[in-house]
């Protein structure tokens, strides 16, 4: 039933997979699988929980229910207290209120997992030790929480995508993240960084039709059939952004889906304006200044000024990234156009040990594979 009830959501939104009844089965197995992890999840915090629904009772001061329809949507409000640091916001209502894993959310945050726990174990002690009041907030408490809340948004969508461990695509997370984002553009109507944020989820959404080959394996951007993108979706989200932009109140969301706007424009790989992309991540830079983004940019670099500007922009965040796959995976493809085949295949060497099993290392594994 329930994966009845997502295929309704899903299939209206982007039409019927050429399988429905494969997509049904998968779909069920999936839920299945969160139901028992969020079960274990409810259990530990029940308590919690029934404190939550007490306090939104006794607190006659906060907005009544119709302010926020949906119960996720209120208990992912709820989580992001102001008295919590904004890090321990997002990790916490990811554990408590998306099912994540502690390792999925230390890999979101590039945090080791041990010091992630420890993150989450003092967050919860001060929740009952501070008497934290869990209270649906009004209107006028949104702006403080919104950022928060947008982030946990776009967390949930990408353990959908891919997830920390790179496996298959989980519709049903995509397709929930979306409908929470859309739901916050209607209670907030205006609201710049809602756009951008969901204009961002629907330009990667619309391309996950051409993220596997017919064997099922990863395809990476650059050689996706493009014939396969959602185009329709494409330009309803450019239309989204466009509205975004011209509030003139910039954000992290709206500069980053620019960046997925400009490659969804592009028909062909080759066609990419790849130096507004480098453009777009020194403005992103402004309001997101890490390592991560700025591997990003180096990566932008490399194809709209050449391989060995991008080395040079990569080679100052090997400290900062020295764990974190994607940045050795970068740097393997660097070296492999400037021709240095030995760094290429220490590189990629190095990504293997760091990545997680899934479809990032089979890829990892065949691009190795393919310098002997």
């Amino acid at each position: 039933q329930e994966a009845a009830a997502a295929a309704l959501l899903h299939w209206t939104e982007a039409g019927p997979p050429r399988s429905p009844a494969a997509w049904l089965l998968q779909a069920a197995r999936r839920r299945g699988i969160d139901r028992i992890r969020r079960r274990g999840t409810a259990d530990r915090h029940a308590r919690e929980l029934a404190r939550m629904a007490l306090a939104q009772d006794d607190d006659r001061s906060a907005a009544k229910d119709e302010d926020i329809p949906d119960e996720r949507l209120r208990l992912i409000f709820t989580c992001c207290h102001p008295a919590l640091d904004p890090k321990t916001r997002v990790a916490l209502t990811l554990r408590t209120l998306g099912g994540l894993t502690t390792a999925e959310i230390a890999t979101a945050f590039l945090d080791k997992e041990p010091a992630m726990a420890q993150r989450l174990v003092r967050a919860k002690k001060k929740i009952a030790t501070a008497g934290l009041p869990y209270a649906v907030p009004g209107p006028d408490a949104w702006p403080e929480r919104l950022p928060h809340v947008l982030t946990v948004i776009y967390l949930i969508f990408n353990e959908g995508y891919g997830g920390a461990a790179g496996q298959m695509l989980r519709a049903d997370l995509c397709a929930e993240a979306i409908w929470l984002c859309r739901m916050l553009a209607d209670l907030a109507p205006g609201e710049a960084e809602v756009e951008g944020l969901l204009a961002l989820l629907l330009l990667i959404d619309a391309r996950r039709d051409a993220r596997r080959d017919t064997h099922g394996a990863f395809v990476p951007l650059d050689a996706q059939d493009r014939s396969l993108w959602d185009r329709a979706k494409i330009d309803r989200a450019v239309a989204i952004l466009e509205q975004a932009l011209a509030r003139r109140r910039p954000g992290a969301f709206q500069i980053k889906a620019a960046i997925q706007g400009v490659h969804g424009v592009a028909e062909h790989p080759e066609n990419t304006d790849w130096d507004e992309v480098r453009a777009l991540y020194d403005v992103l830079l402004r309001f997101e200044d890490t390592p991560v983004v700025r591997l990003n940019r180096a990566v932008a670099v490399s194809f709209a000024l050449g391989a060995r500007a991008g080395a040079d922009a990569l080679a100052p965040l090997r400290s900062a990234l020295q764990d974190y796959a994607p940045y050795f995976a970068a740097r393997a493809d660097i070296c492999r156009r400037l021709g240095d085949q030995k760094g290429a295949r220490d590189a990629y060497d190095r990504a293997l040990l760091l990545v997680g099993e899934g479809d990032e290392k089979a890829f990892l594994a065949r691009r190795r594979g393919e310098l002997g």
